[in-house]
């Protein structure tokens, strides 16, 4: 084995509520530690660490608003701030390598690898903000001409960046994500004090996972759900998890009638613990999203041993392969029918389970730092 090289590694993303990002980071983080071959100093915003900690900014909304309301171009600004940070603790721990698995990288002198998940600001900008797309316009193509080397969670958005912004393919490697093992099967016994605790049984929910924002097209998951029988709507609820996120008004509006019916259950924010039973009890989950750059729910259930029905879209049939059921994004119908079969067809539904425990085996967490570490030492040895 040769000897560990240093690397900088953005940590910026554990300091917010966990999204994908900061899932991402963490895994990828705490396998390559494991390896023995690199030595990580995790960089936090304002100065490094050989730790990797989660380390949420809670509690500070008030003060993100008034520097919203009061600095123009607060990103920026904070930015600024950030890089001279950056640049001060680089230049005294002499990194071999560094990698910012967020997009936007630091100036940084010496091999540079950088993480892109997704294209979403360019093929839905109406799903972000607007300063956010302003920002990633700006800064994302100077960031791919500095990148020694591009990672992509999946094939898709590989192929994408290259045809958007000319990469050449040798610089741009796709490497999938995995599932931890929290997320396993579960008996009904395993599940049932905390199901019943939200007032759930075992295989008597459907689940969807994910920000409840316009591109999880939770919309067409919501309607189909209303246009099944009352029967089905009392017995087997929809349950939502995940945090509030970017113009949810519609939604809302659209979900409203059930949930004061206690046909749909919103839980918010979920811990993984939590997560991990909600995944194994299912009855299936449900994620018709119009754009992933991967899609870490679906493999997150299918390694829980339950069955997923997911859209037509971006990389999400690359994930769930032949396992998944796969439908269209607008397919009310098909989405309502996938379900009642779930439901009717035990023999069908336990292949589905199968197939999925077969497909997530396929993904691991192990096998994302293997490759990204391959990239490492393949950029190292070019620089």
């Amino acid at each position: 084995m040769q000897p560990p090289f240093r690397l900088a590694l953005n940590a910026k993303s554990l300091m917010s509520p966990f999204t994908g990002i900061a899932q991402y980071t963490r895994n990828l983080s705490l396998e390559l530690e494991a390896t023995g071959e690199v030595e990580i100093d995790y960089f936090y915003g304002l100065g490094f660490s050989p730790e990797l900690r989660s380390v949420p900014a809670v509690g500070h909304e008030g003060a993100k608003r008034l520097v919203r309301a009061t600095i123009p171009k607060p990103y920026m600004a904070a930015r600024f701030v950030q890089q001279t940070a950056f640049s001060l603790g680089a230049a005294r721990r002499r990194f071999a390598l560094y990698h910012d698995p967020n997009y936007l990288p630091y100036r940084f002198d010496g091999p540079t690898v950088v993480t892109a998940h997704d294209l979403s600001w360019i093929r839905y900008p109406e799903t972000h903000p607007a300063e956010r797309v302003a920002v990633m316009n700006d800064l994302f193509p100077a960031a791919l001409e500095r990148a020694n080397h591009v990672l992509t969670d999946a094939g898709f958005v590989r192929e994408e960046i290259i045809d958007e912004f000319g990469v050449a393919p040798e610089r741009i490697t796709s490497v999938p994500l995995g599932a931890r093992s929290t997320f396993h099967p579960r008996t009904a016994a395993e599940c049932d004090a905390l199901l019943a605790e939200r007032g759930l049984t075992y295989r008597g929910y459907i689940l969807c996972v994910g920000t409840l924002e316009p591109r999880k097209n939770l919309q067409l998951a919501i309607r189909a759900y209303a246009e099944l029988p009352r029967t089905f709507r009392e017995r087997c609820p929809l349950v939502l998890v995940g945090m509030k996120g970017w113009l949810t008004s519609n939604l809302e509006s659209l979900m409203q009638p059930l949930v004061a019916a206690e046909q749909i259950r919103p839980q918010g924010f979920t811990a993984d613990e939590v997560l991990a039973v909600l995944y194994a009890g299912a009855q299936a989950l449900v994620y018709p999203s119009l754009y992933e750059g991967f899609g870490l729910p679906p493999l997150e259930a299918m390694a829980s041993g339950t069955p997923v029905i997911v859209s037509n879209r971006s990389t999400l049939p690359e994930v769930v392969g032949e396992a998944g059921v796969i439908i269209d994004a607008e397919d009310e119908r098909g989405l309502r029918e996938a379900l009642l079969r779930f439901d009717e067809d035990a023999a069908y539904w336990q292949g589905r389970a199968s197939a999925s425990l077969t497909q997530a085996s396929r993904f691991s967490w192990r096998r994302c730092a293997e490759q990204t570490l391959a990239v490492y030492r393949q950029v190292l040895a070019q620089a």
